[in-house]
């Protein structure tokens, strides 16, 4: 390129450096001439005289001066200057590529040949820019305009199209296409960029890449249509390509197909994929393996197939992506084949059966396996196991194999009774096995490389565990029902001492020197007894009075409670469960349950810590997530007491929930707390778990079940009547009355106690011992009794019995029980519509004559 007197670029004729004289050339002839001067100057010095040559001498110094001068502008050239202008046209010149350089405007500053070639210019005038060009194209103009647009924002661009004739003119050959690239670059001295346009014909490459094209569709429509199936997968057991041929075997719709959607675990039945995954390739290699399993079909039916299987794997043993032949046994060349069809049936049996199967040589060596042998032990067996010569008591623990080597020892005298050795894992204690080992008839005795024994495997890990669970539970059971029974015979004995208590206090006036004295036993009976109903609520016989509870509002309640009770040490946050469900539940044991944990909590966090209490809604799908074998899949409404405290080591929280178990020192706990929570929430039909790490602090989950409250419908008026009568305040009673009275108690202590209550009230007073005498008295007084007050728990006769005897005799008697159990664990043995008053053991003087008052008066 060169520039003119404006610093433009214009199109420059290609130079011929041939066509100069070169450097040696010039300089032998300036020698030439210099010495034929010298030697006329010499010859004839004397002849033409000193002015002459004078003379001569200011002519040729005055040349020599204007021949530097001349050198020095570059009027004249000693040698052909090299111009780098000149290399890069040199080099542009002969690029196959077009390329066309132009101003913002379109005007061409420079094209090289191959652009002139492809346009068809055949002189600078000629040229136009691929804008200017193929503006008129309706083929190329949309892709041409674009990168024009980009130029001008200074974006450069590319893109490729197609045009019907070629763009230069005359050209034969139908339609081509070109590729396009143009972007703009600064030239220093211009205020404004230049732009480059590339133009290249790729007609022959599309060509290529057409044909390629079709001859990968040819091998592809051969592979999709080939008598056996195929697929590839990734490392992680995704399915990224499968041919038609195998997708209609399994009923798989290749138009919706997309690579990855599909595993082979799905598609795989049973323990197969233990198969697979056994087969690994050494690093930087592959590797084959002949796999006999089954499919499994979108309609769940059973293919028998056999895969001729290649996995790869990196240098660095990572292992690849995998290709698998699929050979449909039931359509196969040999299918046919008696001998062939009964290996591959067993071959399906042995590897479909649920139990893991091994058989060893007589030094214990693996020889062959099933599916869920590799399936069970993959962290130890492979497909490689027979080749390494692997042991089978490696799956069992070190303690165990003694036991496992005393069975072999049988096995191989073709001993029949060979009792099976249970164990676990040697990496993983928690997973239990056992293993079953019986000899082989036909194998021949010395030979220690015959199949010698076979050997089958369960895991019993569920089974181990269900049958602590039980084991639990039976012991909880029994402890709660010698609880129970601790509890009503302590109740018979403290109804006694804090009635006798209450008479006494009817004739000692607090100045009297023995008032404090029975002011303090009737204190620690009261005492005693806050303890026995910790030890019914431990074995779910206490007393509830269930109602609809929203716990977002009860927590709310609880909160200053719960602080005091935290400290101020310890940061307190209550975290509510949005539109939480309700539950049905006692108030009161129910804030009881929160109070004991949160004070549970307090004493794990002595340097302060924190302490949560969160709730929320656990749909039944959602239950199953929490992995609690006990956990029935229901809606619950969650409650969650976590804190940071030291934690609870494994060995004790197992025993947390017994009674009388406490870590804590003499004086400072009963041991009552957590049995008392465990028993409050099982009587209400709920569950509750401790997940606890020793350090790490400790979680405690109450599920309490979703109350479906029934919406009854309401008259109007009778809403409004309500709404409308003032609630009457409460008044002292007269608790004395002359009704005739039939108090049955077992327990002398206790029908003493009653009978001096109620006489010293105006009642008339009949006992009995138990449930026939006091039949008998009904029938001696022919009826004439106003109301039976009886004990649920008696010989000969219980209360409820003797209720329904009572009631053939008078279906509208008026009954009272008294128990120290819980309403619910007699009522629901009583007919539908029994009506019956209920007292607690044990009671007061007061409570006993309310509640006969009640009872006479017809209040509920």
């Amino acid at each position: 390129m060169a520039r003119d007197s404006q610093g433009e670029f214009y199109p420059a004729p290609v130079v011929d450096q041939n066509s100069r004289p070169g450097t040696i050339t010039r300089l032998i002839i300036f020698i030439v001439i210099l010495v034929a001067a010298a030697f006329v100057f010499a010859l004839m010095r004397d002849s033409l005289g000193d002015p002459f040559l004078l003379g001569m001498l200011g002519i040729l110094a005055m040349i020599g001066v204007g021949y530097l001068f001349a050198s020095a502008i570059g009027l004249v050239q000693v040698a052909p200057r090299s111009s780098g202008d000149e290399l890069a046209k040199a080099c542009v010149d002969t690029m196959d590529q077009g390329l066309v350089l132009a101003d913002m405007k379109g005007q061409v500053l420079y094209a090289n040949r191959a652009y002139a070639e492809l346009t068809g210019a055949t002189s600078a005038a000629d040229v136009r820019t691929p804008d200017v060009l193929l503006s008129d194209n309706a083929e190329a103009a949309p892709t041409v305009d674009g990168l024009a647009d980009g130029l001008r924002d200074g974006r450069p661009g590319d893109g490729e199209f197609r045009v019907s004739q070629a763009i230069r003119p005359g050209s034969e050959g139908g339609s081509r296409w070109y590729r396009i690239r143009a972007r703009s670059f600064s030239v220093p001295g211009r205020r404004q960029p230049l732009a480059a346009w590339y133009l290249e014909d790729i007609s022959k490459e599309r060509a290529e890449q057409e044909r390629f094209f079709l001859d990968l569709q040819q091998a592809i429509d051969h592979l999709d249509h080939a008598p056996a199936g195929f697929f590839s997968a990734d490392p992680s057991g995704r399915v990224t390509y499968i041919n038609a041929t195998l997708a209609e075997w399994l009923g798989i719709d290749l138009a919706s197909f997309t690579p990855g959607d599909i595993t082979l675990s799905e598609i795989v039945a049973g323990d197969g994929m233990a198969l697979i995954r056994s087969v690994k390739a050494d690093p930087g290699s592959t590797r084959n393996a002949v796999v006999d399993l089954d499919l499994s079909t979108v309609a769940g039916e059973v293919l028998p197939v056999r895969f001729m299987h290649r996995a790869t794997a990196t240098r660095e043993g990572t292992q690849g992506p995998t290709r698998t032949i699929v050979l449909n046994r039931a359509k196969g060349e040999d299918a046919s084949a008696d001998l062939r069809a009964s290996e591959v049936r067993f071959t399906r049996f042995f590897n479909s059966t649920p139990m893991a199967i091994a058989g060893i040589d007589g030094r214990g060596q693996i020889l062959r396996t099933n599916a869920p042998f590799l399936s069970l032990f993959s962290t130890v067996v492979d497909r490689d196991a027979v080749d390494r010569h692997v042991l089978l008591d490696t799956v069992i623990h070190p303690r165990d194999r003694a036991a496992f080597a005393s069975a072999l020892e049988r096995a191989k005298l073709h001993q029949a009774d060979i009792l099976p050795i249970d164990t676990v894992l040697p990496d993983d204690e928690e997973r239990h096995m056992r293993f079953y080992v019986n000899a082989v008839a036909d194998a021949k005795e010395g030979d220690a490389t015959e199949e010698a024994a076979i050997v089958y495997a369960v895991e019993t890990t569920e089974q181990k565990a269900l049958e602590a669970q039980m084991a639990q539970g039976q012991k909880m059971q029994a402890v709660g029902q010698l609880a129970g029974g601790i509890a009503h015979d302590f109740n018979n004995v403290l109804t006694a001492i804090i009635m006798a208590s209450d008479l006494l206090l009817t004739n000692h006036r607090p100045s009297d020197p023995s008032f404090p004295d029975i002011m303090n036993i009737k204190q620690n009976a009261n005492r005693a007894a806050s303890l026995v109903r910790q030890l019914l609520a431990f074995s779910r016989r206490q007393t509830l009075r269930p109602e609809v509870l929203n716990l977002t509002d009860v927590l709310a309640d609880l909160r200053m409670l719960l602080t005091r009770l935290a400290g101020n040490e310890i940061k307190l946050k209550i975290d509510h469960g949005r539109d939480l469900w309700p539950v049905k539940a006692d108030l009161g044991q129910f804030e009881q349950v929160i109070v004991n944990l949160t004070v549970n909590a307090r004493d794990a966090m002595p340097k302060g810590g924190d302490l949560t209490v969160r709730t929320k809604n656990v749909a039944a799908a959602d239950s199953d997530g929490y992995h609690y074998r006990e956990l029935a899949p229901a809606d619950y409404v969650l409650v969650e007491v976590e804190d940071s405290g030291t934690g609870i080591a494994p060995d004790v929280l197992k025993k947390i929930f017994e009674p009388f178990f406490t870590t804590k020192e003499v004086g400072k706990g009963t041991g009552l707390g957590l049995s008392m929570v465990y028993g409050i929430i099982k009587q209400t039909g709920g569950f509750i778990f401790c997940e606890s790490q020793v350090g790490s602090g400790t979680t405690f989950r109450i599920f309490l079940p979703r109350h479906i409250v029934e919406e009854k419908p309401v008259v109007e008026g009778e809403e409004k009547a309500a709404a409308a009568v003032p609630r009457a305040p409460e008044v002292q009673k007269d608790l004395s009355g002359s009704a005739t009275v039939l108090l049955v108690e077992d327990e002398d202590a206790v029908r003493m106690g009653g009978v001096r209550a109620l006489k010293s009230r105006g009642y008339t007073v009949h006992e009995a011992t138990s449930g026939v005498e006091a039949l008998e008295i009904y029938d001696e007084l022919e009826g004439k009794i106003d109301i039976v007050v009886s004990d649920v728990v008696m010989p000969e006769m219980d209360g409820p019995t003797l209720l329904g005897e009572l009631r053939k005799r008078r279906p509208d008697i008026k009954f009272v029980f008294v128990s120290g159990y819980a309403e619910d664990a007699f009522a629901r043995n009583l007919p539908a519509d029994a009506k019956f008053g209920f007292l607690p053991k044990p009671f007061s003087l007061k409570q006993l004559a309310t509640i006969v008052k009640e009872m006479l008066e017809g209040e509920e």
